[in-house]
C-alpha cells in the first residue's frame, strides 16, 4: 500500500469516529433525559450547543491548520473533542450538559478543513475527489456504526460508560496520527522517490487563507444561492444526526433492537448516497455540460428526499416510516459531495472561501433545527409535525439548485 492511502485511511478513520461521536449522544437521548429529567425542548438546545459551537469555530481551526500543519491541528481537535466527549458521561445536569456539548463542538470543529489540507498536500489533483468521496462517505459508515457500538455498551454498562469508550478510542487515534503522519510528504523518510515526485508535481496545493471577505460574498447571488441551498439542507442533515433516534423510541415507539436496525439503515443509503451523487454529477458533466451535471443531482436529490421526508410523515405504520426516511437521507446526500464541488467550481482559487461560506452558514441550520424540532414536539406532543418543516426546507434547496450555476466564478476580492 502506498503512504497516500495510508494517510486515506487515517483520514476516513477520523471521519468515521467523528460520526460515532456526534451521534453517541442521539442514541443514548432517551436514557439521559430521563435520568436528568430533560424535556424534549431543553434536549433541543443540548443538541444546538455543539452545532453553535461547531459553526463558530470551523474557520479559526481551519485556518490554524494552515499555519501549524494538520499534524498538530488535528491532534489537538481530535483528543479536545474526545476529552469533552468522556465529560458528556459526568453530566448531572441540563445546563452542565449544555456547556459540555458546546465545548465538544468547539473541539470537533476543524476537523473536515484540516482534513482538506492533509488531501491537498499529499494527493495529486487525479485523486483528490476519490478522497474526499471517501472522506464523507467514512462520516456514514460511522454514523451506520453507532448504533451497533454504543447501545450494546450502554445496556450493559449504562448510558455514562457509552461516552468513556468513545473517548478512549478517539485519544487513540489521536496519538497514532501524531507518532505516525507528518505534514508533507517529503518529511516522511520511507516514501518512495517515485510516489513523492507523483504527488508534488500533480497536487494543486497552495498556502490557502480561511479568511473570508464577507462583503464580496454577499454581493454575489450565486454565493447566495449555495449558502441559503446548504443552509436548508443542514435542517435535513441534522435530523438525522441529533434527533432521528428520539424520533424512533419516543416517536414511533421502537424498542432498543428496532431501533438500532433503523438507525443504522439511513447511514447506510446516505454512504450509498455520497459515492453515487459524486461519481454522478462527474458523469453528467463530462456528458451535458458541467452545469446540468451538477444541477440535475442537486435536484433531483433533494426532490426526492423531501417527498420521502414528506411521506414518512404521512405514513401511520412505523416500519414503512422508517424506511422512508431512510430513503430520504439517501437521496438527500446524493447532493453532499455535488456541494462541495460547486464550491470548487465557482471559487477555483479561492474554493476555500467559498466552501468554508457555505459550510459556517449552513451549520447555522444544524443549530436552528436543533431547538425548533424539540419546541415542536414539547408543546404539540406530535414528533411528526416537524417533519413537515424538514420536507419544505429540503423543497426549499431543491428550488435552489435552479439558480445556482456552476460556471459563474465567485469573485472574492
Amino acid at each position: 500500500m502506498n503512504y497516500r492511502s495510508r494517510v486515506l485511511s487515517f483520514l476516513f478513520a477520523l471521519s468515521a469516529i467523528t460520526y460515532i461521536d456526534r451521534t453517541c449522544i442521539s442514541l443514548v437521548a432517551s436514557d439521559i433525559k430521563t435520568d436528568l429529567a430533560i424535556g424534549n425542548d431543553q434536549w433541543g438546545w443540548v443538541l444546538s450547543a455543539f452545532a453553535l459551537a461547531y459553526a463558530l469555530f470551523e474557520l479559526p481551526t481551519g485556518a490554524l491548520g494552515d499555519r501549524l500543519g494538520p499534524r498538530r491541528v488535528l491532534t489537538r481537535v481530535v483528543g479536545w473533542w474526545s476529552v469533552f466527549t468522556a465529560l458528556t458521561g459526568t453530566a448531572a445536569s441540563w445546563l452542565y450538559l449544555v456547556v459540555v456539548r458546546f465545548l465538544f463542538g468547539m473541539g470537533e470543529a476543524g476537523a473536515y478543513p484540516n482534513a482538506s489540507i492533509v488531501v491537498s498536500r499529499w494527493f495529486p489533483r487525479q485523486e483528490t475527489g476519490r478522497a474526499q468521496a471517501y472522506i464523507w462517505a467514512a462520516g456514514r459508515v460511522g454514523g451506520m456504526l453507532a448504533p451497533w457500538v454504543v447501545v450494546p455498551v450502554a445496556t450493559q454498562f449504562g448510558w455514562r460508560a457509552s461516552f468513556y469508550v468513545m473517548g478512549l478510542l478517539g485519544l487513540l487515534w489521536a496519538v497514532c496520527w501524531y507518532v505516525w503522519f507528518r505534514d508533507f510528504p517529503r518529511e516522511k523518510q520511507d516514501i518512495s522517490t517515485d510516489e513523492l515526485e507523483y504527488i508534488e508535481q500533480n497536487r494543486r496545493f497552495r498556502t490557502a487563507s480561511h479568511h473570508i471577505p464577507w462583503r464580496a460574498v454577499l454581493r454575489s447571488q450565486n454565493m447566495w444561492a449555495i449558502m441559503l441551498m446548504f443552509h436548508f439542507y443542514m435542517y435535513g442533515a441534522y435530523f438525522f444526526t441529533g434527533w432521528l433516534p428520539t424520533y424512533l423510541r419516543e416517536g414511533r415507539h421502537f424498542g432498543k433492537e428496532e431501533m438500532q436496525w433503523f438507525a443504522t439503515l439511513p447511514f447506510l443509503l446516505g454512504a450509498i448516497g455520497c459515492f453515487t451523487g459524486g461519481y454522478l454529477s462527474d458523469w453528467l458533466a463530462k456528458r451535458y455540460g458541467l452545469k446540468t451535471g451538477r444541477r440535475v443531482v442537486g435536484i433531483v436529490g433533494l426532490g426526492l428526499s423531501s417527498a420521502m421526508i414528506l411521506l414518512s410523515a404521512l405514513t401511520q405504520d412505523n416500519s414503512t416510516a422508517a424506511i422512508f426516511l431512510s430513503m430520504g437521507m439517501g437521496f438527500k446526500d446524493l447532493t453532499l459531495p455535488v456541494s462541495f464541488a460547486v464550491c470548487n467550481d465557482v471559487g477555483r482559487s479561492q474554493s476555500g472561501m467559498v466552501s468554508g461560506a457555505m459550510n459556517t452558514v449552513g451549520q447555522l441550520g444544524a443549530v436552528f433545527l436543533g431547538v425548533l424540532f424539540g419546541y415542536i414536539v414539547n408543546v404539540t406532543g406530535d414528533f411528526n409535525l416537524p417533519l413537515f418543516l424538514i420536507a419544505f426546507l429540503l423543497l426549499c434547496s431543491c428550488l435552489l439548485w435552479l439558480r445556482i450555476d456552476p460556471t459563474e466564478e465567485v469573485i472574492l476580492t
